[in-house]
């Protein structure tokens, strides 16, 4: 079965009133404000040094590298969510800093093709003798990428040619004649090369990707026979004690039944996996993405779609193991697990897939990022009480504000290509067939059966469950629209031309209708807030319980409930109040629920513990989206709550 194709997003327009809060600051704010972060002219900011990076390295300047092996990245994702941005918004200014930017990669080149500022500046003697923490192939593939990006957009091919100059190199360094054996320890290399052979129809590329997969996990294993070498040099501290299951190295990928080890590294060789398992026609590699997805989805991911539950390591533990205060919950895994999802989606056509993506979309990565566009989490904790997120503690990872940068800093720059490529998640299209996976106003062009159409959506997504699809074009035109029904929608209603539709065709949870010609579409479901129960073997959240409505997850916040949130107890039996408020955090759903707290009115300030009843008070409390947490004032967040009984 033919993969369904991701429009370009030249075709596509969001004007959505969720949506825009975030869209429209990637190309007015965040893009310009990454520009000078880049350029260590924000001032309290983390300095990042990447571009004075590749100015040292072409010999523009005199200096020393600063930062880490991967710092290239930074400037790599910037300039992936540049090209997103131009497609759907062109900038003549924006493009020509973009060229100026590739042409300084371009004479940061060395002439066989390497690029890396790290090693080509500070250690160019040690090139590819560390693949388990020199990340020169992750860079790279966040390099390709970008240029594959660009060069989409633009037309313009040279950061492309440099970038297919770099890639000659790896598959030449790493062919089966000078190194049958190696691969990352960084997963990212192997969905660009398919990326790049997606663009060049170069097989080279795509059959490096699949070397480097096939590799992975083989006895003995690569990372561990790295180290004995004369020349191997160690970088990071933290690895000194390695084990292969963190670079998910420890089995071959399709003997690996659970999400393990660090969880960006694993969500990116997911990606890898499903676009090579489609390419091949390889049937048990698929198999083992999904069987892959059900563990990482069902027993290791938080009810916002974060995933990587340990602050050592940035990794997955065992099944059910989610602790609320004290997770990692990298911003960075989530948009690798909707990255992964989406393939998954456009390979199976089975809708659960585009449900994980959707509450990853609505939730973890829009919690990474202030809505002024310029601080960002790198952590998405569950349960914040600031006082006790503490410096060389087991919570020093965890920040009750957002901060203006990092020293690693690839969320900020991941949180900005998303964004900025939104619409790709939207819409998908087949021969035949339009698919429509997320309600956002907008409006999409496609070429169905040698012919234009538009398709325009109008919703209030998700305030209210109900959307409207208009399609013009041709009258002549007969195609199938295919629509997403999301799990939480328990029942809908459909009309096409107000006429309603009795006997509609479903199908893995999309909804099929045939057109014929111009025509309109009301969909209709209702997405009541509801409350929401963990697998009683999360022993984390036993006898708690969550909110949601639609995709979103909503919290507590101290600002709207007092301080102690864990003491307060929600009457679930009670009804939950739904309000709209204009004018608080640009405008959102906000709930009311019933409940108890728990009062230290009978506590001596001395005391620690005695024999006591406890003081209860009724009350009402308010919830708001979990994305629009610390938005407003540092203070206490809290998505499970106990449960009165």
């Amino acid at each position: 079965m033919q993969k369904l194709t991701v429009l370009p997003l030249k075709q596509i327009r969001i004007d959505d009133s969720f949506w825009n809060k975030y869209v429209k600051l990637v190309p007015d704010v965040i893009i310009p404000h990454q520009w000078d972060i880049l350029n260590d002219k924000v001032e309290d900011a983390e300095p990042s040094h990447s571009i004075k990076n590749f100015e040292i390295t072409a010999n523009l300047k005199e200096g020393y590298f600063h930062g880490v092996v991967f710092q290239d990245t930074d400037v790599a994702k910037w300039l992936e969510a540049v090209a997103f941005s131009l497609a759907s918004r062109p900038d003549t200014s924006l493009e020509e800093t973009a060229d100026e930017v590739i042409s300084l990669i371009g004479k940061a080149q060395a002439a066989d093709g390497y690029l890396n500022t790290y090693f080509t500046i500070k250690e160019p003697t040690l090139r590819f003798t560390n693949l388990k923490e020199g990340h020169e192939l992750y860079t790279a593939g966040h390099m390709i990428e970008a240029a594959v990006a660009y060069y989409k957009t633009t037309g313009k091919d040279e950061f492309l040619k440099i970038m297919i100059r770099n890639a000659d190199l790896i598959c030449e360094v790493f062919s089966e004649n000078n190194n049958s054996k190696g691969y990352p320890g960084h997963q990212e290399i192997e969905l660009a090369l398919i990326k790049l052979y997606e663009v060049t129809n170069d097989s080279k590329y795509l059959a490096q990707a699949k070397a480097f997969i096939d590799r992975r996990g083989a006895s003995p294993n690569y990372f561990i026979e790295e180290e004995k070498h004369p020349e191997y040099k160690n970088i990071f501290p933290e690895l000194m004690k390695y084990t292969p299951i963190y670079s998910q190295s420890h089995l071959p990928v399709r003997k690996q039944h659970k999400a393990e080890g660090h969880a960006v590294r694993a969500v990116y060789m997911y990606c890898a996996m499903a676009d090579l398992a489609y390419e091949y026609q390889d049937q048990e590699l698929l198999g083992s993405c999904e069987r892959l997805w059900n563990n990482m989805v069902y027993r290791r991911m938080y009810i916002t779609g974060s995933i990587g539950s340990s602050g050592i390591l940035e990794r997955f533990t065992t099944d059910y193991d989610l602790p609320n205060n004290s997770n990692y919950a990298e911003t960075c895994a989530s948009i690798g697990l909707a990255l992964f999802g989406r393939r998954m989606t456009q390979i199976t056509r089975d809708s659960r897939y585009m449900d994980i993506v959707e509450k990853v979309l609505y939730n973890t990565v829009l919690s990474g990022i202030a809505m002024d566009g310029k601080s960002f989490f790198y952590v998405n904790p569950l349960e914040v009480w600031p006082d006790n997120c503490i410096e060389s503690t087991s919570k020093e990872h965890v920040k009750p504000i957002r901060q203006k940068w990092f020293g690693v800093a690839c969320c900020p720059p991941n949180i900005a290509r998303t964004l900025a490529s939104l619409g790709e998640y939207v819409y998908f299209a087949s021969e035949n067939t339009f698919w429509v996976n997320l309600f956002l106003s907008g409006s999409a062009s496609a070429r169905m059966k040698g012919k234009e159409i538009t398709i325009t959506t109008v919703t209030n997504f998700p305030q209210e469950g109900k959307t409207n699809f208009i399609i013009e074009g041709n009258e002549e035109l007969d195609l199938t629209m295919a629509i997403r029904i999301p799990e939480y929608v328990k029942d809908y209603r459909i009309w096409l031309e107000g006429v309603e539709l009795k006997n509609t065709v479903s199908d893995k949870g999309y909804l099929y209708l045939e057109l014929h010609g111009e025509t309109s579409i009301e969909l209709e479901f209702s997405i009541p807030a509801r409350f929401v129960h963990a697998n009683p073997f999360v022993r984390e959240d036993s006898g708690k319980v969550a909110i949601e409505k639609g995709p979103l997850v909503y919290c507590l916040e101290e600002v709207d409930n007092g301080s102690n949130l864990p003491a307060i107890y929600i009457d679930t039996k009670q009804p939950i109040k739904e309000e709209f408020c204009e004018n608080l955090l640009g405008g959102t759903t906000v709930l009311t629920v019933s409940g108890r707290r728990i009062l230290n009115t009978n506590w001596q300030e001395e005391e620690l513990y005695k024999e006591t009843e406890l003081v209860w008070e009724a009350g009402v409390f308010t919830a708001v989206p979990y994305c629009y947490w610390g938005n407003r004032r540092t203070g206490e967040m809290l998505v499970w709550m106990k449960e009165l009984c």
